[in-house]
């Protein structure tokens, strides 16, 4: 099975994480899978416009911690997977192509940062949102310390990184930072439909735009991945961290024990 998906509809390239047992985690699989697919969506050149979206419950529930070998965990181990999801944020934002994302169910850690770097998001009225990472001692990646600020205010968004609190759909609609909230029902092809709407005008215009938008007009953004990933880097082998994420996973386990045997 594929762990991302692409399908062309038209001038419209349809990537869809794909690992819904998982809740399309950030393995380093779906990972490698998916910058892969964004470089075929960014190169086809029938494509002008690209929608994101997940299978399954989630459109992505953050890292996958039980993929790593805490007690053999090494620097080079990290750094390349905390490099690959920067390169997702590279391409996403880095592109020339809009990106829309179709998102739905838990989009949490990465999933989060992965939303806020769509530049339209179609939201399913069941989206619950949140970052997790200064609960689990890691720290937040995707251009966010530069991107949540600039979007709802410093305050706002230390809140949101600090604290960790789940996020609805209506509150992240109210905050700006998706542009629709509708049923899933008609969450992808309410995407489908604005991005073959912008698929309809000039391309080289929207190009620059977007390139403008997101990368000449934003060098703050490319130095806070740059200070993200290290930051990351260092999270994930301070001892504390391990701890705390081996604690998660053995909660969780442990809730879904119960929810099995009831």
């Amino acid at each position: 099975m594929s762990l991302v998906l692409y399908e062309r509809h038209d001038h419209v390239g349809l990537i869809t994480l794909n690992n819904p047992s998982r809740l399309n985690a950030l393995g380093t699989p779906l990972l490698n899978d998916f910058n892969s697919t964004l470089d075929s969506a960014i190169d086809d050149p029938d494509i002008s416009v690209i929608v994101l979206t997940g299978s399954g419950r989630a459109f992505c529930a953050g890292d996958d911690l039980q993929e790593f070998d805490w007690d053999n965990v090494s620097e080079d181990a990290v750094r390349t997977h905390i490099e690959a999801i920067q390169a997702v944020t590279n391409r996403l934002m880095g592109c020339d192509k809009p990106v829309v994302g179709a998102i739905h169910g838990y989009a949490v850690g990465g999933g989060f940062e992965w939303l806020l770097n769509c530049d339209l998001v179609v939201a399913a009225d069941n989206l619950i949102a949140f970052f997790p990472e200064m609960d689990w001692g890691f720290f937040v990646t995707g251009g966010v310390t530069h991107l949540l600020p600039q979007a709802i205010g410093h305050q706002k968004a230390t809140e949101l990184l600090l604290l960790g609190e789940r996020q609805t759909a209506d509150v992240l609609h109210r905050l700006g930072l998706v542009n629709w909230v509708v049923p899933q029902d008609d969450m992808l092809s309410k995407a489908m439909e604005v991005a073959a709407q912008i698929a309809t005008k000039s391309r080289p215009s929207v190009a620059r735009l977007k390139t403008m938008l997101s990368k000449d007009l934003a060098p703050g953004l490319w130095k806070a991945v740059k200070l993200e990933e290290q930051a990351t880097i260092d999270a994930f082998l301070r001892p504390d961290s391990k701890e705390r994420a081996q604690r998660f996973t053995a909660q969780r386990e442990a809730k879904k024990s119960a929810s099995s045997s009831s």
